[in-house]
């Protein structure tokens, strides 16, 4: 049997917390990640009885700082390619 993931620890968290299976497999199809669904197992532990919109607003809240990170990341790595191409050429000898 293999070990749970966070994403299903969420979901069990959720249902135990009393939320709607369908909001809890919503929020758990979106935080699929183990970084995303730890931060929302966080949220969801900190807090007792969030309304239904206060879930779905930090799920969203997650989501979007998770797209800045990946647009940061690729941005650094784009980066990273002009710079060496500025360093070392593009490889081409000149005559």
């Amino acid at each position: 049997m293999s070990k749970p993931t966070l994403p299903d620890k969420l979901y069990e968290i959720m249902l135990e917390k009393g939320y709607n299976e369908n909001l809890s497999k919503l929020i758990c199809e979106n935080l699929n990640t183990d970084y995303t669904a730890g931060r929302m197992i966080g949220y969801v532990c900190h807090y007792s009885d969030l309304p239904d919109g206060e879930i779905v607003d930090e799920m969203l809240a997650i989501l979007s700082d998770r797209n800045a990170i990946m647009d940061k990341k690729q941005s650094q790595y784009a980066q990273s390619k002009i710079s060496h191409m500025y360093r070392f050429g593009l490889g081409v000898e000149e005559e």
